[in-house]
């Protein structure tokens, strides 16, 4: 436990300054950016949004419009892809394998750290949907939403986002940690990407790893997407994220060049 809490640490503090872990900062906050500027300079939209009881149920839905079908995917193919070849760009892979940890301690580490990042998009992203919707009334003067913030609702809402993306972030590891051309693992996810989002109306869509968080966004739009319910969509992505992963473990203790 103490060697894999000491690797969590050094893979983390890697991450400090990289590209990667800008984009999880400006990511969280580039949407409700744009949002909040959207609110202040058209205040008379603003004073009728505020007064309408579903005033945080908008604010969470156009949030999530334009992050869900794109900009969570494809900032989860680059953030990924970008942290786990981190070794192959420094060319470290023979000096992380010489310290004394077993490769399933490396292993377990990365993931970890992603899978951390990802959590951490999610809290910057909730933080920045609620100063968009709180801010604006109190920079142009108009009085509070008078509906109190459903922190449950949202926390429920990003729960299934985060277990409906996983299947990108197995899938980016797997490949990420197989190839030591960036534009592999790159390629691939917006290939797969493409895919699952010309197929989203295809009725066996569900088959598309890629897909879930689009389905997710349209079923809180109340559109009806095949014949899985979100529970479903979930069970598929949780059982793609196992999939992936164990393949990508097999692969990379099964790799003989593993510089």
């Amino acid at each position: 436990m103490t060697t894999f809490v000491a690797s969590y640490q050094s893979e983390w503090l890697k991450t400090k300054r990289s590209l990667a872990a800008w984009l999880v900062v400006l990511g969280g906050f580039f949407i409700p950016f744009i949002l909040f500027w959207a609110r202040v300079l058209y205040p008379e939209k603003l004073k009728k949004a505020v007064l309408a009881p579903t005033y945080w149920e908008e604010v969470l839905s156009q949030s999530w419009q334009f992050m869900a079908i794109l900009m969570l995917p494809m900032g989860l193919v680059l953030a990924t892809s970008l942290l786990t070849q981190m070794e192959f760009r420094n060319n470290t892979w023979k000096q992380l394998h010489t310290t004394p940890q077993s490769y399933t301690t490396i292993f377990v580490a990365k993931l970890g750290v992603l899978l951390t990042m990802l959590v951490q998009f999610f809290i910057l992203f909730n933080l920045g949907m609620y100063l968009s919707g709180i801010l604006p009334p109190l920079v142009r003067g108009i009085s509070l939403p008078k509906q109190a913030f459903p922190w449950e609702m949202y926390l429920k809402t990003s729960g299934h986002f985060w277990i409906n993306c996983l299947p990108i972030v197995g899938f980016q590891y797997l490949v990420s940690l197989q190839f030591k051309n960036f534009l592999v693992p790159l390629g691939a996810g917006i290939g797969l990407l493409l895919a699952s989002l010309i197929g989203i109306e295809w009725e066996h869509g569900h088959w598309l790893p890629y897909s879930y968080c689009s389905y997710y966004f349209f079923s809180l739009r109340g559109a009806k997407m095949g014949t899985l319910t979100v529970d479903a969509f979930s069970k598929w992505a949780l059982g793609y994220f196992f999939v992936f992963t164990i393949l990508s473990y097999f692969f990379y203790l099964a790799k003989k060049d593993k510089s």
